[in-house]
Formats: structure tokens, C-alpha cells, sequence
């Protein structure tokens, strides 16, 4: 099966702020992996073919987390 790979840049001033989008990334449907890392300041995240950009993007946008560039399969995407 097909997978998607996202990257986001997002800023996070804390460890409760890595936490809030680790915490949807994880009730969300589809999403086979992630890795948020408050040191780089981004998102890595592997879904199924059937989650789109823009429904990771509007999850994370959710926590209150400003979201500087997104990525979709190595293509930058609009924020």
C-alpha cells in the first residue's frame, strides 16, 4: 500500500508544545509513524494513502502551534 510522507516546521517553545502535536498526531486515523522533535523544530510524520496534506496540516494548526512550512512527498505545500 501507497504511504504518505509529510514534514512540517513548526514552532515549539516547550516540551508541553512537542506534546500537544505528538498527542493528535497519535488520535489520528491513518498515520502509521511520527517524529516531533522540539530541537529541530519539526514534524516527520508517515500516513496511509488515504490522509491528505491538508487534513495533518489542520490537526496540527488545532494545538495552537504557528506551522512555518509544510512538506508533502518532497513537495512544499501551502500553510
Amino acid at each position: 500500500m501507497a504511504e504518505h510522507k509529510y514534514k512540517f516546521n513548526i514552532t515549539m517553545t516547550c516540551g508541553g508544545c512537542s506534546g500537544a502535536v505528538e498527542r493528535v498526531l497519535k488520535k489520528l486515523d491513518g498515520v502509521k509513524s511520527y517524529d516531533v522533535s522540539l530541537d529541530t523544530q519539526t514534524a516527520d510524520i508517515v500516513t496511509e494513502e488515504s490522509v491528505d496534506y491538508s487534513t495533518v496540516l489542520e490537526k496540527i494548526k488545532k494545538t495552537g502551534k504557528k506551522v512555518n512550512s509544510g512538506e508533502a512527498d518532497g513537495v512544499a505545500q501551502a500553510v
